[in-house]
């Protein structure tokens, strides 16, 4: 009998172990989560363009190609990756941090430029020749697959930095892949809501008369401006989270300047507002840091087309057509 309530007593610290790690991954996903709110908003926002201009049936479809893309990303390719980082080389998180941060930086910017500088194309370029349909929608599914993966490695990225550096490679192997599943789902799901939802707004509308078809055509004329709203949400989310995870990342690096004076600022200001000191803190320090964001950003647009592109297609695209070129004979 003292066997079995000694086994039973294990069993029980077991479970409790197991309990405990849950709680730990469901704390640490959660936390990054809401750290990476700029990319996801992002990505949320983006991606239904993808979907544009093709007939309603194949809208889900499509949503589906692109969330099934996304969690090869992030869980066959990055996942690894990550905790590769971890274990060999975790000094290079912060400045990956870092470069992950000017590309939401840089993103965002060159949202806000061209609404003052608008692209070519918005004056009427000659538009590029019709593919079919088929033909379009793997265009737009891989084009849609290779933009996810630059923002899920910086979530992955930045799931990886909110895990404490003495946690086991299980634990941080388990906690990047909730972070990867949960928000793959999140992010597809609400733009398969977003994307669907006008058609929802016009079958309700057919009612003509009654409640439903009232909120089936405010659905339908409220969609253009909740699609507006979700852009401008994103470029401020990517361009205030890209300039927080510099800020952070050079005072992890050792230019500590920059974090401490819009700690100081925030804290000022927060003095000032006692019973809103927490919110007024938080309001600083995100404009300060949307600032430094939004310069950053619209530095790195001339950099980006005058010296990093054209060296990206004198190196990289060449370098690339080679490994493709190797593949090929190699099959052949």
């Amino acid at each position: 009998m003292s066997g079995l309530i000694a086994l039973l007593d294990d069993v029980a610290g077991i479970a409790k172990i197991a309990a405990a790690s849950v709680d730990d991954v469901t704390g640490m996903a959660a936390k990054a989560g809401a750290k990476a709110a700029g990319a996801l908003i992002d990505d949320a926002a983006v991606t239904p363009k993808y979907v544009h201009g093709f007939n309603a049936t194949r809208e889900l479809p499509i949503i589906w190609k692109i969330a099934k893309g996304s969690i090869f990303n992030k869980v066959v390719v990055l996942l690894p990756i990550a905790l590769a980082l971890s274990s060999f080389a975790p000094w290079l998180i912060p400045q990956l941090l870092m470069l992950g941060g000017a590309y939401l930086c840089f993103e965002g910017a060159e949202k806000v430029y061209h609404l003052f500088v608008p692209h070519a194309d918005a004056h009427g370029a000659a538009s590029s020749p019709k593919l079919d349909p088929t033909r379009l929608e793997k265009q737009r599914v891989s084009g849609a697959i290779k933009t996810d993966f630059i923002l899920s490695a910086e979530i992955m990225t930045i799931a990886l930095s909110t895990i404490p550096s003495e946690s086991g490679i299980w634990l941080k192997a388990f906690t990047l892949l909730v972070v990867a599943i949960g928000i793959t789902a999140a992010v597809y799901g609400s733009v398969a809501v977003i994307v669907k939802a006008d058609d929802v707004g016009l079958a309700l509308a057919r009612q003509k008369t009654g409640l439903l078809a009232i909120v089936g055509r405010a659905v339908v004329k409220a969609m253009p401006a909740v699609m507006n709203g979700l852009m401008i949400v994103g470029t401020a989310a990517m361009i205030w989270v890209g300039g927080n995870i510099i800020v952070h990342g050079l005072d992890q690096v050792g230019w500590p300047a920059p974090y401490n004076w819009i700690h100081h600022q925030a804290i000022a200001a927060s003095a000032a507002f006692d019973q809103f000191a927490g919110a007024v803190a938080w309001i600083v320090t995100a404009f300060f840091d949307g600032l430094i964001g939004l310069a950053i950003g619209l530095l790195l647009i001339p950099l980006s087309k005058y010296v990093i592109g054209p060296v990206a297609n004198a190196t990289l695209v060449p370098m690339i057509s080679g490994v493709k070129a190797f593949i090929a004979r190699s099959r052949a």
